[in-house]
Parts: structure tokens; sequence; C-alpha cells
């Protein structure tokens, strides 16, 4: 199976954009640890062109450290 992602990216394996998204998120935070985690996770799902599912894993996972 394999994510559908806009851009010069094109097709990426199953949980690319995921992985992506949680780099960003990760360099994001080191960078400025004061930013708002569940506002980046918002930021990242657009970004990336998360669904739904994976939008929420890191919401519960990484943003609120569930």
């Amino acid at each position: 199976m394999a994510d559908v992602s806009g851009g010069a990216s094109g097709i990426l394996p199953h949980g690319e954009s995921l992985r992506r998204a949680l780099r960003w998120l990760d360099e994001r935070v080191r960078e400025d640890p004061t930013l708002d985690r569940v506002k980046l996770v918002g930021e990242a799902s657009t970004r990336h062109d998360l669904g739904p599912q994976e939008e929420e894993f890191l919401l519960t996972r990484w943003a609120r450290g569930g």
C-alpha cells in the first residue's frame, strides 16, 4: 500500500508521510521547545498530507505524550 503525497515526492511507501511528519515535528521542537505541540501537529498534518488516523496518532502519542 502506498500513500499519495503532492509535490515532487510523488508516491511514498506506506507510513513514509508519518515518518517525515515526525522528523519535521522533532526538528521544530528542537529549534523552539516553547511551541504549541497540538498546533504543530495540525500544521504537520497539512504539510505532509496525513490522514485523520495519523493525525490522531500524533496528537495522542507525540503532542500529549500519551
